[in-house]
């Protein structure tokens, strides 16, 4: 499936699901997009076959949760090994996402969250021992996600 195989109801499906996916039916999005029930989840198996809806995960605020200390890292691996350790970085306690940079020398971005500062150090340690560089360590203070705009049916493309 390429992005032009994505029309505008599978846009308006996934906008959907990006803005809350737990309190959304298909029969929720069919009436939106003027589809039927089945349509739409047929449109979502597809979507998910085809790796567009590669989940669905819960928005955890980890600081109300008791991890306050969320700590970006900048790494840099071999261009020929970054994209390999991602696996292995994710089963690092603590870190809960990986990005794969494609340009500069931090190509590696890892988010990791603790309660302590005595959490972070070890995974930076991880990495290191990984052959991975820790080039920069950022704490973040917050962190806020919204579904991507060009998803919404509402959206006028011309504006």
């Amino acid at each position: 499936m390429s992005n032009r195989e994505v029309d505008d109801v599978d846009r308006a499906i996934l906008y959907a699901l990006q803005k809350d996916a737990r309190n959304t039916s298909s029969g929720d999005i069919a009436e939106r997009t003027g589809t039927s029930d089945s349509t739409v989840r047929k449109r979502i198996q597809r979507l998910e076959t085809n790796d567009i809806i590669k989940g669905y995960s819960a928005d955890v605020d980890y600081q109300a949760s008791g991890y306050p200390l969320r700590m970006l890292l900048f790494c840099t691996a071999s261009i020929a090994d970054r994209g390999e350790l991602i696996p292995e970085i994710l089963r690092i306690d603590g870190v809960v996402s990986v990005q794969e940079l494609v340009t500069g020398d931090r190509n590696l971005l890892v988010t990791a969250v603790g309660e302590t500062d005595n959490d972070i150090t070890p995974v930076a340690q991880d990495l290191i021992d990984m052959g991975l560089t820790v080039a920069d360590e950022v704490l973040v203070r917050s962190h806020e996600t919204t579904p991507f705009g060009e998803f919404d049916p509402e959206t006028d493309p011309d504006d």
